[in-house]
């Protein structure tokens, strides 16, 4: 969730990449014929559900172009043609749900006899490897550990998905322990799911630790994805991946039954090609969770249908801050980006606050470490309780004990140091703990984000969301050069990026963020930049950059 700081694999072993897509055109080639469902392709050929959105497969399922299952043999057999094959593969889903199909004929089946639920019935969704499901697919966040730790029940919004009729199409890959195991630590590697690459190109990073829900959705393996986030790890792959991430106000989405980092930081959010898919999918995760007590801070304040706010002209007349002084000038080809962004905002009549720097934001980074550090310690272990029979751990000092054990497969590239500090944390009684997160509160709210809103009258604040995608490196880690998640993580409130360019065909996002529950304001303001921009290009999974 952090961008600081035994699996079934979906291709069967022997097989090469081009009998692969061979036997993945056979098949999919006769559902077209038989039910005008889609075609196979490879990574750069024709694919028939290609950056098609939420409410154009709805369209088609409504009017009989496609079924449910259709769409679902589509995507599973486009991620055993690619995910998994070649000389660097995307390895981007973790593993599919052998379940997928029978979920599909069964809401087909309900379409039929009683209508639709609503806009993701017969969907097809992959979620993150963190979030907990009770059925035949594990919940490890890429750790072997967890291999066989069957979770009690589904995560609520995995209960929120099913209810809303959307096909668990199975989950995705992601940084192991959502990135917060080491200080050296490597984006997209997990020792059950291997290592994830950009879509965009291959030796380059997806971004963590939502990595494998990034390049999956931009390698269009699914509709629509759910990532989770505590600092970046939403909103870092999705910038990374030309993606549209929303990292909503904590309260919003339940965390029950996801792996937990921080409390007072975590969520779950959307991942999506479109700011128009990001809305749909918000109005089925967020609700109020008796398990999850902040959602009840939510109440109220939640939208069963975020697409009303989506607004073509949502920019006219919006006061839009633009904090230079943090989050601009390490790295002048990604200003040069979000400048022609300003430019065009202004241009559909936004008000441009240029600067409006955001206060105190330096003095939050020791302070989050010191919280994550202590949540860590006490939400991991009180999620390992619950666990069935199959657990392999129970504490974090049981998880290092494993790692240790399993050296040669855990930890190839990187140790285990924040695991080592966590352990050591005392209860969240400590007077050290309630210091630090009283600092990140007053220093991320009241004396930052609220303080540049109120003074200026601003809807939002925008920022580049990082630089483009760094080199994948074994050897020394993440290369990281500056990003903007960090005000909206601490304070928990809301922050959304769009696509806004690319720098050799690395794509940049552009950041929106804003005060608590102001998701409207956002979808209205990022839809209104979204059609303007049209900036998201589809991936064309080149082995590396090419400087021409």
């Amino acid at each position: 969730m952090t961008k600081k700081t035994a699996a079934s694999h979906v291709n069967p072993p022997g097989l090469s990449r081009r009998t692969l897509l061979g036997a993945a055109a056979a098949v999919t080639g006769a559902l077209a014929a038989r039910d005008a469902h889609a075609e196979s392709s490879s990574a750069t050929g024709a694919f028939a559900l290609e950056e098609a959105t939420v409410a154009e497969l709805r369209a088609g399922l409504e009017s009989g172009k496609y079924t449910a299952r259709g769409l679902t043999e589509a995507y599973l057999a486009r991620i055993r043609a690619l995910d998994r094959t070649g000389e660097l593969p995307l390895c981007s889903v973790i593993e599919t749900n052998p379940d997928a199909l029978a979920m599909a004929e069964t809401l087909d089946a309900e379409r039929k006899a009683k209508g639709s639920r609503g806009p993701l019935h017969g969907i097809p969704v992959l979620i993150k490897d963190n979030i907990a499901t009770a059925d035949r697919m594990q919940t490890t966040a890429g750790s072997l550990a967890l291999v066989g730790a069957l979770p009690p029940r589904d995560a609520f919004i995995v209960e929120r998905l099913r209810a809303a009729g959307a096909v668990l199409l199975g989950k995705t890959n992601l940084s192991e322990w959502a990135n917060f195991r080491s200080t050296h630590s490597m984006s997209g590697w997990s020792a059950r799911g291997g290592l994830c690459r950009n879509p965009y190109a291959l030796d380059r990073t997806p971004s963590g630790s939502s990595s494998g829900s990034g390049a999956a959705t931009a390698a269009n393996f699914c509709a629509v994805s759910v990532g989770t986030e505590t600092d970046g790890s939403i909103v870092s792959p999705a910038s990374a991946c030309a993606l549209v991430g929303l990292k909503p106000t904590v309260g919003l989405v339940s965390r029950a039954g996801i792996i937990p980092i921080s409390s007072t930081q975590d969520t779950a959010g959307p991942m999506t090609r479109t700011v128009a898919d990001a809305a749909a999918l918000l109005g089925v995760l967020a609700g109020e969770d008796p398990r999850d007590a902040v959602t009840a801070t939510g109440r109220g304040r939640t939208h069963a249908d975020y697409t009303k706010f989506l607004d073509p002209k949502g920019l006219e007349g919006a006061r839009i801050g633009v904090p230079r002084e943090r989050f601009f000038g390490y790295h002048p080809a990604t200003d040069a980006i979000v400048e022609r962004a300003l430019e065009l905002m202004k241009a559909q009549g936004a008000v441009l606050v240029d600067p409006a720097s955001v206060p105190n934001t330096n003095k939050v980074d020791g302070p989050e470490l010191e919280v994550m550090l202590y949540e860590f310690k006490a939400g991991l272990e009180a999620y390992l309780a619950q666990l069935g029979e199959g657990a392999q751990v129970r504490t974090i000092a049981d998880l290092i004990a494993f790692n240790e054990q399993h050296r040669d497969r855990e930890m190839p590239y990187f140790g285990q140091e924040l695991l080592i500090q966590a352990q050591k944390k005392g209860p969240l009684t400590d007077a050290t703990y309630r210091k630090a997160l009283a600092a990140c509160r007053r220093f991320s709210r009241a004396e930052g984000v609220d303080a540049v809103m109120d003074k200026h009258r601003l809807d939002a604040l925008v920022a580049p969301t990082q630089a483009p995608a760094g080199p994948i490196d074994l050897v020394l880690g993440d290369h990281w050069l500056g990003s903007s998640s960090t005000p909206a993580a601490v304070s928990g409130y809301p922050t959304l990026t769009v696509p806004a360019g690319d720098v050799l065909g690395l794509p940049v996002g552009l950041s929106f963020i804003g005060r608590a529950w102001s998701e409207p304001v956002l979808f209205k303001l990022a839809y209104a930049y979204e059609q303007a921009s049209h900036a998201r290009r589809k991936p064309g999974f080149a082995r590396s950059v090419d400087p021409k």
